[in-house]
C-alpha cells in the first residue's frame, strides 16, 4: 500500500480487527489533539471535539460522503455537514395529486366474476358485475364511502448497500495546499 496522505479517507474491506497502523477508522471518535496534531491541524474541530484538547474524525457509519460543494441544479454541501435520514413517513401533501371515481352504469349487472371495474345500477339472480360498458359514468366517490388509507408509518429510505470500513490516514505525507 502506498504512502497515504494525513487525512486521506481509504475504505477497508476488513474492520473485525480495526483499522490498519496509522489509520483511524471513521466512527466520529474523539481523538487528543495532543496525539494527532498533524491531523487536527488539517480537520481542526470540523467532525467535532472542543477544539482544546480534542478533536473528532468524521462519522461514516450508516452515511455516504458526498463532495463538498454545488452544481447545476444541486445543492451545496459543506465539508463536515450531516442531512439525509433513514426512514420516512409520507404525507399526503407529498404524494402526487389523483382523484378516486367509481365507473358505473345503469345497466344490471350481467357477470358472476369481476371483469373490469365497473359498477352495476342493479344486480341480477347471482350476478353482481357489470360486464359491459356501455352508457358507463364516472362519478365521484362519496365521502362517506372512503375513509383514510395508510398507516403513517415510516418506511426505509436507504438504497442498497454493502458495508465496508472508512479509514482516515493520521499518519503519512502531510499534503501540500495549493
Amino acid at each position: 500500500m502506498s504512502t497515504p496522505y494525513v487525512g486521506e479517507i481509504r475504505m477497508f474491506g476488513f474492520g473485525s480487527r480495526g483499522a490498519p497502523n496509522g489509520w483511524q477508522a471513521c466512527d466520529g471518535t474523539l481523538l487528543p489533539i495532543a496525539e494527532y496534531e498533524v491531523l487536527y491541524t488539517l480537520l481542526g474541530t470540523t467532525y467535532g471535539g472542543d477544539g482544546q484538547s480534542t478533536f473528532g474524525v468524521p462519522d461514516l457509519r450508516g452515511r455516504l460522503p458526498i463532495h463538498q460543494g454545488t452544481g447545476p441544479g444541486l445543492s451545496n454541501y459543506v465539508i463536515g455537514q450531516k442531512s439525509g435520514t433513514e426512514s420516512v413517513t409520507l404525507l399526503s401533501q407529498q404524494m402526487p395529486a389523483h382523484t378516486h371515481t367509481a365507473v358505473a352504469t345503469t345497466g344490471a349487472a350481467t357477470a358472476l366474476t369481476p371483469g373490469i371495474a365497473l359498477l352495476p345500477g342493479a344486480v341480477s339472480g347471482d350476478n353482481f358485475y357489470a360486464s359491459d360498458i356501455t352508457g358507463a359514468t364516472a362519478v365521484p366517490m362519496s365521502a362517506q364511502s372512503t375513509g383514510l388509507a395508510g398507516g403513517s408509518q415510516p418506511h426505509e429510505n436507504c438504497m442498497p448497500t454493502l458495508t465496508v470500513q472508512y479509514c482516515i490516514a493520521w499518519a503519512g505525507i502531510f499534503p501540500s495546499q495549493g
